[in-house]
């Protein structure tokens, strides 16, 4: 990689070469570090808005301490250090374009100290980096190839796990602060130029049936540590989760906060569907969109329109304008949560969706996003059904 000057990490887009200065550099907004809530990031919410959403909101808080402690301590199996934890965080929040994440996340990656200058650590950083910009910004072009591409740097399963669930929850957080300042009327602040994300291609989901299956090693629960076999048990029977818990697992904290944020989201809408299809068709889950399109209970048709695209949306949601507001918000929200506004929640509104009903249904929305990263991330290509998975000893 090329040489290049740096002098600190003083804006949104860092660098992935390392440097060896140590000049003392303050990030654009140095006080973003220190926020008492991190995940709403210093948002304020009315009482009445804190009180609805006060189980889930402290299930995210749990979670943003889980991911990204002060000190983080590396071993042979977890070599992911702080400074990898909030950089590839950076960089999500990037993709995202939401400027209270970036000024965070910025704030504080700025004082610690990089990898060292070798070219060992330029290659990690750089395939980190690149792998994390691309599950945010297009998870359809991830591949089991992106996980070797880890794998050849270094990266373990538990670091794998790890980096996906830190873009899978830096994009919902990304989405649920986007969503609660249009709900706060406050105006949208987007970086001219910066690209929305493009729809997943249409060929990937001609099958109306599909399996999902993964090539990492799975943690059994006969060499599972004590906390993980009580995981594996508890979460096995969530069904939103239970394909990915023997994954998941892993990290087995963070897959609780992942669980208790799933339980405490009320699901009871009859929209529930919608808000997961749209992003499953946008992010190119296969799997996700086949399961919901069997939950849909609303007028026939919308699940194979949304398969169809945008045009076939637009034809169908012509009588159904309630349907449409409700797609168009979502789909605005998964492709640009930077250009998510308050005419979004005037045009549900107006549409007869409560303010409670749209809130649930956009959050669900961003969750969805981070459970289509996982599956997209952890699958396999194609593995045969009596194939046995891998089985990694525990410590």
């Amino acid at each position: 990689m090329e040489q290049r000057r740096a002098y600190g990490k003083s804006h949104w887009y860092h660098e992935t070469q390392s440097r060896s200065q140590h000049s003392d550099v303050l990030p654009l907004v140095p006080e973003a570090a220190h926020v008492e809530d991190r995940f709403l990031l210093g948002l304020q919410l009315p009482e009445s808005l804190q009180h609805a959403c006060k189980s889930w909101l402290s299930a995210g808080r749990d979670l943003a301490q889980e991911l990204f402690p002060e000190e983080v301590a590396v071993s042979r199996l977890r070599t992911f250090s702080a400074y990898d934890r909030l950089s590839s965080a950076l960089t999500v929040a990037q993709v995202c374009g939401v400027q209270r994440l970036c000024n965070h996340y910025a704030a504080r990656l700025a004082p610690l100290p990089g990898p060292d200058s070798s070219r060992e650590s330029n290659h990690r950083l750089a395939q980190i980096t690149q792998y994390a910009r691309q599950l945010a910004s297009s998870p359809s072009v991830i591949t089991p190839l992106a996980r070797q591409q880890l794998d050849d740097v270094g990266l373990t399963s538990y670091d794998i796990i790890l980096i996906t669930q830190i873009v899978g929850f830096v994009g919902f957080q990304a989405r649920v602060v986007a969503n609660f300042q249009a709900q706060l009327g406050q105006p949208v602040r987007w970086i001219p130029g910066m690209p929305t994300q493009e729809d997943a291609s249409a060929d990937i989901f001609s099958a109306k049936s599909s399996t999902w299956q993964s090539d990492l090693p799975a943690v059994d629960e006969r060499y599972a540590s004590k906390t993980q076999a009580m995981a594996l048990r508890r979460w096995q029977s969530q069904p939103v989760l239970s394909q990915l818990v023997p994954f998941l697992v892993h990290e087995e904290r963070i897959l609780e906060g992942l669980g208790l944020l799933i339980n405490a989201l009320p699901a009871a809408s009859p929209l529930h569907a919608l808000a997961a299809l749209v992003p499953a068709r946008i992010n190119g889950s296969v799997c996700c969109f086949n399961h919901y399109s069997s939950q849909w209970q609303g007028a026939s048709g919308l699940p194979d329109a949304i398969r169809n695209g945008d045009r076939a949306i637009q034809a169908w949601c012509h009588q159904y304008p309630r349907e449409q507001a409700v797609t168009q918000a979502i789909g605005l929200l998964t492709r640009a949560p930077d250009r998510f506004s308050p005419a979004q929640f005037a045009a549900l509104t107006e549409q007869g969706v409560r303010e409670k009903e749209s809130t649930e249904i956009l959050t669900w929305s961003a969750l969805f996003g981070w459970l289509n990263r996982l599956r997209i991330a952890l699958r396999s290509e194609s593995l045969p059904e009596q194939r046995m998975k891998e089985r990694l000893p525990q410590q």
